[in-house]
């Protein structure tokens, strides 16, 4: 008589077998089965016991192992090993075009800011078809969800919150807080009826203090491998600060720093530290308290993270690949199973770092096991049928070149700060040099994800100019200036005018940026000082220049993306209301106010993770669609022109020089054929001021005598003269699509 089941071997034995449904899913696998599903209720158990919550207890041992993300990742790959399903797809090129493709209006979810109805879980309420209506009559064909795994840490036998909005990640499993994984199948399920897709998240660069990271601690195997992590002698112990009561680690300061690095226990300084704050995270580097080992050896260690110091960073090049295999597992984890299309890669430029020459710092950013982790990552995506796009505030260059084998999308963090600039200062000087520096440095639009506002800052801080060509010479207001001395001038423009007028609802974030949403932003541009002060009469000027930015993002090739602060118009929640949020510095959480899409819990204040309601100026999507002047639904008519002509996919030629500080225009080729054979030009034409603009668009792209009309209502608005230009006019805070119809040629002459 044999005994129960173990778990391995009823992994064997139910493990998925993979088929293909051409029609449906083409060249992707069926939803496999994870640990999770085969764990019933046994992991989630409460545990109430007394015993000891370290390396010694092996009954603890177990009960970590059960819920590490390396364990899920090994059985999960043995689920697609060996399946004709992976070899089905082209995996080792990105394909842009491909990519948008499927989906080129996103709509960006921030899960615990979504308002629901009472009982009702996030996940939920983006299955709610009703919404997928609103966001097809829109034009919005993908959902990203935002991180909805569960996040933070584990300390003893209890869960810690997350330190950073889910983006500390401790499990492949979905976080109960915001649904279960049989919602969100029933979610992408009801996307695809809307002809919309779902695109989810993984977290390449670091992970949360949970399982794997208290495993690792604890020398467990190969779990060590997973981190950037040292382990310090005993008899150094003397180097390393004391950890208060209460944590398990400290960060280290620079002096530590430099005198471990001298010892040859860490590579010592990076170029930056990230979220920088004087005796909170001044290096990159923590050290933990000790630690029993399952062993029985006491160990400290010291370990890297770029971010926060419940962000400890994943070791790419570990002879383990444990780290590897964890990111891996993740992603095949919301493809293969929750049946998501595409992925975002999280600040994944932070994936290798190396020694550099004495007396300089590590080299951190750019690295060259960046790019080849990346084209594993994103190989990996593509071979089950998916698509990727990356989060990489790096250098033009570094977002080039990780594009070329990585990601097939890049977020756009070229022009997005270019272009509030270019609105609060009234002049697109800049976001010309951003948008034609891109150009040269062959980072097409095509191939960047435009965004409105998420859930981060106002990101300014223009590390293309005040990095790698910090001593570089540019043409900027009538003189030159160096890349460093740009970035300055542009970073005190933005602080002076979106912070300054309005102290009591913008705020800077660290060196990283300012905290603020689009609407909030405007209101400054405008002179608002308190939010109170924005009355009935305010709302149609704001949501005109809020329609100007979404012109400028989705008349251009490449992804739209918008969230729900924008589509609804919402400010800032006051400090006060999330006073403990931002105690430590991070002030973003006033832009992160809880919104209702649909207008369904009208009397809640809180969304269902705690987050205080915001002003909405717009109001919720229903209401809006039934408003031909609302926001929600010229914006409607804005996607509408985009889909019609194609210009996601379309080719940008040319940024010309302007007539008036204020006006932008982009000159791009598109897909599609004229009568006459030939590729029909199109320009967007755009007005960042609020006053009128008269002027004269000029450009050696531009075909003479071909007529100029407006796709809004077709009309013929001029003729391309022989200098190649034409006269325009522009509303305040106005947008215009133009369409070239050339001449057709005259019939040749027969003999």
């Amino acid at each position: 008589m044999t005994g129960p089941d173990t778990e391995e071997e009823i992994l064997e034995r139910d493990a998925s077998e993979i088929t293909y449904d051409e029609q449906l899913y083409p060249a992707r696998p069926r939803r496999l089965r994870p640990r999770a599903n085969l764990r019933g209720g046994s992991l989630r158990r409460s545990f109430s016991d007394p015993r000891s919550a370290n390396g010694l207890n092996p009954a603890y041992i177990e009960w970590l192992v059960r819920q590490a993300m390396l364990k899920d990742a090994d059985v999960l790959s043995r689920q697609l090993s060996g399946q004709p399903s992976m070899w089905r797809n082209p995996y080792a090129r990105p394909d842009a075009r491909r990519a948008v493709g499927i989906s080129d209006v996103w709509f960006t979810a921030y899960p615990i800011s979504i308002m629901t109805r009472p009982g009702e879980s996030f996940l939920a309420a983006l299955a709610e078809p009703e919404l997928w209506e609103a966001f097809q009559a829109i034009g919005i064909n993908g959902v990203h969800t935002g991180p909805v795994k569960r996040a933070g840490g584990i300390v003893g036998w209890g869960e810690t919150p997350s330190v950073d909005g889910h983006f500390d990640r401790i499990s492949t499993e979905i976080d109960p807080a915001f649904g279960d994984e049989e919602t969100f199948r029933r979610m992408t399920d009801v996307a695809e009826e809307h002809d919309g897709i779902i695109i989810d998240d993984i977290v390449p660069g670091h992970t949360g203090k949970g399982a794997d990271f208290r495993l690792a601690e604890m020398a467990f195997k190969d779990y060590p491998g997973i981190y950037h992590m040292v382990e310090i002698p005993p008899e150094e112990w003397g180097l390393l600060p004391e950890v208060p009561a209460g944590r398990d680690s400290v960060n280290l300061d620079s002096v530590t720093e430099a005198a471990l690095a001298e010892h040859g226990y860490i590579i010592g300084e990076l170029q930056r530290v990230i979220f920088y704050q004087p005796g909170v995270k001044e290096t990159n580097w923590s050290a933990t308290a000790p630690v029993i080992g399952v062993d029985g050896v006491t160990r400290r260690w010291v370990y890297l993270h770029y971010f926060k110091e419940g962000q400890p960073s994943v070791n790419w090049l570990d002879p383990t690949f444990a780290g590897m295999r964890l990111v891996i597992g993740d992603a095949l984890h919301s493809l293969g199973d929750l049946g998501t299309s595409a992925l975002r890669l999280d600040a994944n430029g932070f994936l290798g770092v190396e020694k550099s020459a004495e007396g300089l710092p590590a080299w951190s950013e750019g690295h060259p096991l960046s790019h080849a982790a990346n084209q594993i990552i994103a190989g990996m995506v593509r071979k089950v049928g998916g698509f990727s796009f990356q989060e990489l505030n790096l250098t033009i260059e570094d977002i080039r070149d990780t594009g070329v084998v990585g990601a097939d999308l890049s977020y756009d963090f070229i022009n997005r700060p270019a272009y509030h600039h270019a609105l609060a200062t009234g002049d697109t000087e800049f976001l010309r040099l951003t948008l034609r520096t891109s150009l040269e440095l062959g980072v097409e639009p095509v191939s960047l994800v435009h965004g409105l506002q998420n859930h981060d800052e106002l990101t300014y801080e223009l590390v293309h100019w005040a990095t790698l060509h910090k001593d570089d010479v540019y043409g900027y207001k009538n003189g030159e200036v160096t890349g460093a001395e740009l970035a300055e001038s542009v970073r005190a423009d933005l602080t002076a005018a979106l912070t300054e007028p309005a102290a009591d609802y913008n705020l800077v974030f660290t060196t990283n940026g300012i905290a603020c949403t689009t609407a909030s932003l405007i209101a400054a541009t405008r002179g608002h000082e308190t939010l109170d002060s924005i009355g009935d009469d305010d709302v149609a000027p704001i949501r005109d220049a809020h329609l100007l930015l979404a012109a400028f993002n989705s008349w251009q090739p490449g992804v739209f993306a918008l969230s729900g602060w924008d589509l609804l118009g919402m400010l800032t929640v006051p400090r006060s209301e999330v006073a403990d949020l931002i105690a430590e510095g991070d002030t973003r959480w006033i832009e992160r106010g809880a919104l209702d899409l649909l207008g369904q819990s009208p009397e809640a204040t809180k969304s269902p993770s705690g987050m205080p309601r915001a002003r909405s100026l717009y109001g919720a999507l229903p209401e809006q669609l039934a408003e031909p002047d609302s926001f929600a639904q010229r914006l409607r008519g804005m996607l509408a022109v985009r889909a019609k002509y194609g210009i996601a996919t379309a080719t940008q030629l040319d940024i010309p020089n302007v007539a008036r500080p204020g006006m932008l225009v982009l000159v791009h080729e598109l897909l599609d054929l004229d009568e006459n054979g030939v590729p029909v030009m199109q320009i967007t034409a755009l007005n960042f001021t609020d006053e009128a603009i008269e002027g004269t668009i000029h450009s050696e792209s531009l075909p003479p005598r071909a007529t100029v009309v407006d796709a809004a209502d077709d009309t013929e608005i001029g003729v391309v003269d022989d200098l190649r230009s034409f006269p325009i006019s522009l509303e305040p805070y106005g947008a215009r699509f133009l369409i070239l119809r050339r001449e057709e040629p005259e019939p040749e002459e027969t003999a």
